[in-house]
């Protein structure tokens, strides 16, 4: 086993304890957790765009907003939080047009608020929130695994040659499988049944979680970068970890927020959306 593959392995195990223990945990240090992801997501797009060099002032207000959502997403009333991501994206693009900023900035606040604040609401304050975060995780993390190790054993079809030359459609057919196989179980362990509903949303996660892969190789390739950052060993940067993960959240988050809006679930948490409770 080489020395990087050693830190990879590591690395992600080290990772995975301190995210699974802040899970488990829930409340306050999961909710830092969401909030770190928040700012280090916003470090990394804005580092890739190099929003510091071709805007620096948009970029400063970037720095502000990421850090005022991250700050009510940990200590704050969770229900600003979409008031606050809303409006400070609004305000970011309204700065395009008055040459304070381009595009790249209002993405880079939405992308990376909208990680947090979709994370911590996911997990909620309750014990359907914990199952519903495993639930997400079990999907994201087993799509991922399997999606890279079937891809190179059956190879194939390239998915999105001129985004990522790597993935194959057998790995993203293959990684879906995984992450419909990986959610039932979670859903049947926990409530000892399994609905349609639960194993089309875990199919839609684990699309949504590929999607999310594929876009974080397109911003990459389009600024020529090989990682978002050198944050952790052997890994590069947060953004190459949790791409999948994130749009997976948002995908689960954007859904329940629709379905709450329905006279019937007004206030419907992402667990009971997932599970139809």
């Amino acid at each position: 086993m080489g020395s990087e593959l050693k830190r990879r392995i590591v690395s992600a195990i080290a990772l995975a304890a301190v995210v699974l223990a802040a899970t488990l945990a829930g409340g306050l240090w999961f909710r830092l957790i969401a909030a770190l992801m928040t700012l280090l997501i916003y470090y990394e797009w804005s580092t890739i765009t190099r929003l510091d060099e071709v805007a620096f002032r948009g970029n400063m207000f970037g720095w502000v907003a990421a850090i005022l959502i991250a700050v009510n997403i940990a200590f704050g009333e969770a229900s600003l939080n979409v008031p606050l991501l809303g409006g400070f994206t609004i305000t970011a693009l309204l700065l395009v047009p008055l040459g304070s900023a381009n595009w790249w900035l209002p993405g880079g606040v939405l992308y990376a608020g909208l990680s947090g604040v979709s994370l911590a609401a996911i997990r909620g304050a309750d014990q359907s929130g914990f199952v519903a975060t495993l639930f997400v995780f079990a999907v994201v993390w087993a799509t991922d695994i399997l999606a890279y190790f079937i891809g190179r054993a059956l190879k194939g079809p390239k998915l999105a040659p001129k985004i990522s030359p790597g993935k194959t459609w057998s790995g993203a057919i293959g990684g879906a499988v995984s992450g419909v196989i990986a959610g039932s179980a979670v859903a049947s362990l926990v409530f000892y049944r399994l609905s349609f509903w639960t194993l089309a949303l875990a199919l839609l996660l684990s699309v949504s979680s590929q999607i999310g892969d594929l876009f974080e190789s397109f911003i990459k390739r389009r600024f020529g970068v090989k990682d978002s950052s050198h944050l952790i060993p052997g890994h590069g940067g947060v953004m190459d970890r949790v791409d999948g993960l994130v749009f997976a959240c948002f995908a689960a988050f954007l859904l329940t927020l629709v379905y709450g809006a329905s006279a019937d679930h007004p206030d419907a948490s992402v667990a009971s959306f997932l599970f139809g409770l």
